[in-house]
């Protein structure tokens, strides 16, 4: 098979598992138990240097599943790229100013996170337009393994 087949193919795939999760969340959406605010960046990078490629979502737990909601990219205006200390004071304020609630279902959370941290180790990049469906993706397996439990 030709590789763009092969892509299209998942692209598919991913677009469809994120038209589900979606409709799960929205039956299950009055049985969220916790949530919680992750700010992802491939370890490989430092964070002071690549503030502006942190992947930025809400994760919600019900059931021992999950629901993620990407977060809007925060904006930079009017200050030069390499700026070391507006970058350490937007981090600051991300860590800061997080959306949390913490319950046993923070345990399913972080498992998710780990689970995560792990599964997108083996694409080695993927761009901001199609992170959305590799992390559904990632969700979509995380419920079926752990729905099987």
């Amino acid at each position: 098979m030709h590789f763009a087949t092969v892509q299209k193919y998942y692209e598919k795939f991913r677009r469809n598992i994120a038209i589900y999760s979606d409709n799960e969340y929205q039956r299950n959406s009055d049985r969220v138990t916790g949530y919680d605010e992750y700010l992802y960046l491939p370890k490989s990078l430092k964070i002071e240097e690549n503030i502006h490629k942190l992947q930025h979502f809400l994760t919600l737990s019900y059931d021992n599943k999950v629901y993620n909601i990407m977060m809007p990219k925060t904006k930079r205006q009017h200050f030069d790229d390499h700026d070391e200390q507006e970058n350490k004071l937007l981090l600051k304020y991300l860590n800061f100013n997080k959306i949390a609630k913490l319950s046993k279902a923070q345990n399913t959370i972080t498992k998710f996170w780990d689970y995560f941290e792990i599964f997108i180790l083996q694409y080695k990049g993927v761009s901001d337009e199609q992170f959305i469906f590799y992390l559904k993706e990632a969700e979509w397996r995380f419920n079926e393994k752990m729905s099987t439990l």
